[in-house]
Order: C-alpha cells, then sequence, then structure tokens
C-alpha cells in the first residue's frame, strides 16, 4: 500500500508540474490531487524535495533495470536520455528551481551506478582494488554528467542518440584499459 500512496504523488507531483513551476506547488495541492491526507503525506516524505528526489531515483532505476554489464551500458545511458525526455516538464522545472548541485547528485548517483557495474565485471580476475575501480567509475561518470547537464540546460535540443553514440566511439574500449592501467599487468 505505502508504495501506491508514493507513486500517486509522483503521479500528482508530474501532472502539476505541467500547470506551474515547482516552486509554486505545496503539499496541500499534492495531497488534494492524491486524495491523501497532509499525515499520509509525510508518512512517506519528510517534505517536497524529498519526494521529487524519490521520483529520480525510480524514474532511473526504472530506466537502467538490467542494463549494467559492459555490452548493455550504452543501452542504458541511452534509457537515462530517454527517462528524461519522457519527464521532460520534470526534469526542467526541477533544473530551474532546484540548485545544480542536486540535480548533478541525483545523475553522479544514477550514472555511478551504471558505470560500477560495468568496472565490476571488466575487472573480474584482476588485481585492483574497490577504491580502484570507484575512481574509474568516479571518472568516467563525471564526464556522463556534464554531458547531460549541458543537454538538459541547452533545452534537449540535442538528439540523443547522437550523444549516445559519440560517447560509445570515445568510451571503446577504454573502461577496460582503465583498469588494465590500474594493474600491476599495466604498470
Amino acid at each position: 500500500m505505502s508504495n501506491t500512496t508514493k507513486y500517486a504523488l509522483e503521479t500528482s507531483l508530474k501532472k502539476l508540474l505541467l500547470q506551474k513551476p515547482m516552486d509554486k506547488i505545496t503539499i496541500s495541492d499534492l495531497t488534494n490531487d492524491c486524495g491523501i491526507s497532509r499525515m499520509a503525506f509525510y508518512y512517506h516524505f519528510k517534505d517536497i524535495y524529498d519526494l521529487v528526489e524519490w521520483v529520480c531515483l525510480e524514474d532511473a532505476a526504472r530506466a537502467l533495470q538490467g542494463k549494467k554489464t559492459y555490452d548493455t551500458w550504452q543501452e542504458g545511458l541511452q534509457q537515462i536520455f530517454e527517462a528524461v525526455i519522457e519527464n521532460k516538464p520534470f526534469i526542467m522545472n526541477v533544473y530551474r528551481t532546484l540548485s545544480r548541485e542536486q540535480i548533478e547528485n541525483y545523475l553522479f548517483k544514477l550514472t555511478h551506478d551504471l558505470l560500477i557495474g560495468v568496472v565490476e565485471e571488466k575487472s573480474v580476475g584482476m588485481e585492483i582494488t574497490e577504491d580502484e575501480k570507484a575512481f574509474i567509475a568516479d571518472f568516467y561518470k563525471y564526464g556522463f554528467v556534464g554531458i547531460m547537464l549541458d543537454w538538459i540546460k541547452d533545452g534537449m535540443k540535442e538528439d540523443y542518440e547522437d550523444i549516445t553514440d559519440k560517447l560509445k566511439t570515445t568510451l571503446k574500449g577504454n573502461i577496460t584499459h582503465s583498469i588494465y592501467n590500474f594493474t600491476k599487468q599495466g604498470i
């Protein structure tokens, strides 16, 4: 039942964002639209920003489902772009209303989860520390997030498939090469 309420709040938030900016949406607006009490809202979320974060993470989890392997990471990245496009009014409103740092943190978590799966897979049997794996994932994460933030800032006009193709070309073999460079074999 609790997820039903959370999903209802997500739907209401996205619906209300089509009508007004996020900083004009109140908890009363959300609870009235859902037909729930304020207490029910606060049972699940501490404030609207907590709801926004949860919505972002849920959208991300749906986009990345099963796409954290070396063979599927490009598809996972493309699905992140598709999730952002699908929720464009929500993302643009959040981007304009929240600090850039909050959007970055959401995208950082999303892309780190995608990339660490790839790094873990490609480093099996290699002598590389967890810190080194995290460093590699973080390095590529910052590139992805920077490109995505520029794309969002520019109104999502460029074809995201072109962007993912360029990323695929740029990174072909580079994650594996980075892992190898950290191992004793790469020294």
